[in-house]
């Protein structure tokens, strides 16, 4: 994974958490982060792929969360530190979310990605019963749906396209 789509994968990782809360306990919280930033780091290497990529990403800005945080109903006035939502691509968010609610999508997703850029994934492709008592929320894909949505077709299109040409 590239150093450069570090700020995308927090920002987008903690706004998964933010918008879709763990079970409660340290271990769950921590069950959900990694579930999070596992899918927030396959869907930012599929949709900045090469590092000009990542350099135009940090040029132009990924555009922030002012919808996705419309869509979810999650307020953020008088939040002192709200700076990091300005770091959230919201077609990142977008296919996250729905590979979090398809672990067989997460698994068509990293065999695009070559090995080592997104890291080790078995919490997103192969979620067991502790991930999912974990993140309820962030796993159900009828609560996923509305940001799911979004960007999902580019993302099938996207797969469908790249899967063609590795066969």
């Amino acid at each position: 994974m590239s150093a450069d789509l570090t700020p995308v994968i927090a920002a987008g990782t903690r706004w998964l958490l933010t918008a879709f809360p763990p079970a409660p306990g340290a271990f769950s919280r921590a069950l959900a982060e990694a579930q999070a930033r596992q899918a927030v780091a396959l869907a930012a290497a599929l949709r900045y792929p090469t590092a000009l990529d990542a350099q135009l990403l940090h040029l132009l800005g990924p555009g922030g969360s002012d919808r996705l945080d419309w869509l979810a109903g999650a307020g953020h006035e008088g939040d002192a530190d709200a700076g990091w939502r300005t770091w959230v691509d919201e077609t990142v968010v977008s296919w996250a979310a729905c590979l979090l609610a398809s672990p067989a999508l997460a698994v068509d997703a990293h065999h695009l990605v070559d090995r080592g850029r997104a890291g080790e994934l078995t919490r997103l492709t192969r979620p067991g019963a502790q991930e999912q008592d974990a993140a309820p929320l962030l796993r159900h894909p009828d609560l996923l749906e509305p940001v799911a949505a979004l960007h999902r077709e580019p993302l099938l299109d996207l797969l469908d396209s790249e899967g063609a040409s590795v066969q």
